[in-house]
């Protein structure tokens, strides 16, 4: 695949370091450069490529041959990313996005900018993506269904036909959404967790725990060491 584009990623921890990866791997972007802010920069390289200071970012790398994608997870229920990329889109940088080539989406989805579809994602027909979406590995997304923006869904998260994602909320593994359910804006919905009515702003369903048996798994089976 030809290297035609020029790519700053924003971030340095471990979501940069796997964006990094499937920029370099599966796309067309030439990675040049990591970005954090003065504050958090403690590091002069990775991966044998600089990290310089994002409030100096145009001093480094021209805004008209170069784009910008923030690899920040959910932090502040997606805020920091949120703000990161409006300020990177301020400074005059275009905004990337990455599809996985091993993931499946409709012709007719409609997305927006600065958005991340890992692999073996299914994104059915009629899907809006608004911006700033992440899609981790392995979710179904139904089809007619809208994520609005700034949203992080991980992985194996199931969003059942014409439901409708609130922005700024986390889905966490596992997690499922019905048909035709609307969850509210500012939403985290804890791994395991399935959501059959609409929910409202700022709701917190925490991940379903079960207790363990009173019984150990080694008396069910009947195991003598």
């Amino acid at each position: 695949m030809q290297k035609n584009r020029k790519l700053i990623i924003v971030g340095d921890s471990a979501f940069a370091e796997i964006a990094y990866e499937y920029f370099v791997n599966d796309s067309e972007y030439d990675v040049v450069a990591f970005s954090v802010e003065q504050t958090y920069l403690k590091r002069d390289s990775l991966f044998g490529i600089p990290i310089v200071p994002f409030e100096s970012l145009g001093r480094f790398y021209d805004i008209a041959t170069h784009e910008v994608f923030v690899a920040v997870v959910y932090t502040k229920l997606n805020r920091l990313r949120t703000r990161l990329m409006k300020s990177a889109k301020q400074k005059g940088y275009k905004l990337a996005s990455f599809i996985s080539p091993h993931a499946f989406v409709w012709k007719n989805v409609k997305m927006e900018e600065h958005c991340f579809i890992f692999e073996n994602n299914v994104v059915q027909p009629f899907v809006q993506l608004g911006n700033n979406v992440i899609l981790w590995s392995g979710n179904h997304i139904g089809h007619h269904s809208v994520i609005q923006d700034n949203n992080f869904i991980s992985s194996h998260v199931v969003i059942s036909g014409y439901a409708e994602i609130g922005e700024n909320s986390f889905l966490g593994v596992n997690a499922t959404v019905t048909n035709n359910v609307k969850i509210g804006k500012d939403n985290w919905i804890g791994p395991g967790v399935t959501i059959s009515k609409d929910t409202k702003p700022g709701a917190l369903y925490g991940p379903y725990q079960t207790e363990p048996s009173r019984v150990t798994a080694l008396r069910f089976f009947d195991v003598e060491d």
